[in-house]
């Protein structure tokens, strides 16, 4: 059976709203993904680190109770958990800050098998980080070497807009390993201050990767592909917190990916069909997400 396998941070996000704590719930970008596969019943593998402390803990309990294997989680001793601050504005949007003490050994831990298949989830800042640059290409090239597909959402955020220029260099080889890019308007205005759908494609996207999801919140989300150009419309709803919805929207398109089987090689000439299939079941599993302070589609959750 095809499985999932992410790399990426768990946090504490603490949310606020109204100025006051609300709720605390085990996070981040690809880890959110991964918990709501596992719910629907995906094979999920997970590579990330945790602290041997009290969040530490927390987090590694809530992987277990939710289907996730911790054989892949580095636990360092001598550092604290990350934890993320979300505070929520009038609309629901979080506007976030970041607390983190990793040790400078990071990701000692064997890397899961892969085989033809299977994807790989990568994103956010941790896709990046310097430090981690050299476990993040090993993998990928294992996913390339094992013909997997290779799902990466930038995602990222304004407390990393000074090291932009810097990382220039990682963000590119994350788009040449990618065969799915997803991003948001956010993501692309922090990184080149551009809105608009078709030049970040065509200047920034298209020479690496042909197959590409622009998100922006409440509007219209955007495809581009090798012969296909669409814009969705984003239903209204209720908005309990926003928190999870990129995240969630990731795990739509992949959990659409593997329901009608579609393996690499496919993508090249996908029918406009199955990329209006997985985008609506995105925009499905990030609405879901975005009824509640969990971070994640609950379990029971159908499509």
């Amino acid at each position: 059976m095809r499985k999932v396998i992410g790399i990426g941070e768990t946090i504490l996000d603490i949310i606020f709203k109204n100025d006051k704590p609300w709720a605390a719930v085990p996070g981040g970008s690809v880890f959110n993904s991964i918990v709501s596969l596992a719910h629907m019943g995906v094979p999920v593998e997970f590579i990330s680190e945790v602290g041997k402390d009290s969040v530490g803990e927390l987090i590694q309990r809530f992987m277990r109770e939710n289907g996730i294997d911790t054989s892949h989680l580095d636990v360092y001793a001598d550092n604290k958990s990350p934890v993320s601050l979300a505070f929520l504005n009038e609309e629901m949007d979080a506007q976030y800050s970041f607390y983190k003490n990793y040790p400078s050994q990071r990701l000692q831990v064997e890397l899961p098998e892969i085989v033809e298949g299977d994807v790989v989830m990568l994103g956010s800042f941790y896709a990046v980080d310097p430090a981690l640059r050299e476990r993040h290409v090993e993998l990928l090239q294992k996913a390339k070497d094992k013909h997997a597909i290779v799902f990466y959402d930038l995602n990222f955020r304004r407390p990393h807009k000074h090291d932009a220029i810097k990382l220039a260099p990682y963000f590119i080889e994350n788009l040449e390993f990618a065969d799915i890019v997803r991003g948001s308007e956010e993501d692309f205005m922090c990184l080149y201050n551009l809105s608009d759908v078709d030049k970040i494609y065509n200047d920034k996207i298209r020479f690496y990767c042909k197959n590409f999801l622009l998100t922006a919140g409440r509007k219209e989300v955007q495809l581009r592909a090798q012969s296909l150009s669409k814009s969705y419309p984003v239903a209204p709803i209720d908005v309990v917190s926003t928190v999870g919805a990129g995240d969630n929207f990731n795990a739509g398109i992949i959990y659409s990916l593997l329901k009608q089987d579609i393996q690499l090689d496919d993508l090249a000439t996908l029918s406009e069909q199955a990329w209006d299939s997985m985008v609506s079941t995105g925009m499905r599993f990030s609405a879901e997400v975005c009824k509640s302070f969990d971070n994640s589609v609950p379990k029971g959750f159908t499509i």
